[in-house]
């Protein structure tokens, strides 16, 4: 997606070898136009799927998820990051760690709105090295729901998270991969 790649070059910081901040395009500051076309391609690209439910984790994934459900037509089910007093005790529960966020969550989401009847198309706005993707992969397998497939904002292919689902034999598609951020330059694979 070559809006999104410009983008990238003009406004995402690299702050390190392994971590670029795209604060002002996507996780931020959402700019809808560009969003919204995001969710277009995801939903061209998923339109045969039969898809009946977008999920994400809150709280970065959810523009593209939203857009994308918007353009299906379906409903949008995110993953909260922590439990509260408020949540349902009927909830699926996984603990993940956050590669950006250096810390360990649980993903909780409602057991009611998952059924064994959904197919599941996952929205995350970047991955790394996919434990967030890994949590949610086992509570759709829990809710015995179909996981039709993936799509994924900003792929960093040099990190193991895509191909791990990908040799999983999920299907995997990224708007954009990254194939380095070494010497202060975003490099891109094709």
């Amino acid at each position: 997606m070559e809006q999104l790649k410009q983008r990238i070059l003009q406004e995402a910081d690299i702050v390190s070898n392994d971590i670029l901040r795209m604060d002002s395009i996507i996780n931020q500051q959402v700019d809808p136009s560009l969003i919204m076309e995001i969710g277009k391609e995801f939903a061209a690209r998923f339109k045969n799927e039969g898809v009946t439910k977008v999920l994400t984790i809150e709280s970065s994934g959810i523009p593209a998820a939203f857009a994308t459900a918007y353009e299906l037509n379906i409903p949008l089910v995110f993953a909260r990051r922590k439990q509260t007093v408020i949540n349902d005790p009927n909830s699926y529960v996984e603990r993940v760690p956050s590669f950006t966020k250096g810390m360990v969550s649980d993903l909780v989401i409602t057991k009611q709105f998952l059924s064994e009847d959904d197919r599941i198309l996952f929205i995350d706005d970047i991955i790394a090295n996919g434990d967030g993707a890994r949590g949610v992969v086992k509570i759709i397998q829990q809710a015995g729901a179909t996981l039709v497939g993936m799509g994924i904002v900003v792929e960093k292919s040099f990190q193991a998270g895509a191909n791990y689902f990908r040799e999983q034999g999920y299907r995997v598609e990224s708007l954009v991969k990254i194939a380095s951020l070494e010497s202060g330059e975003v490099v891109f694979k094709d």
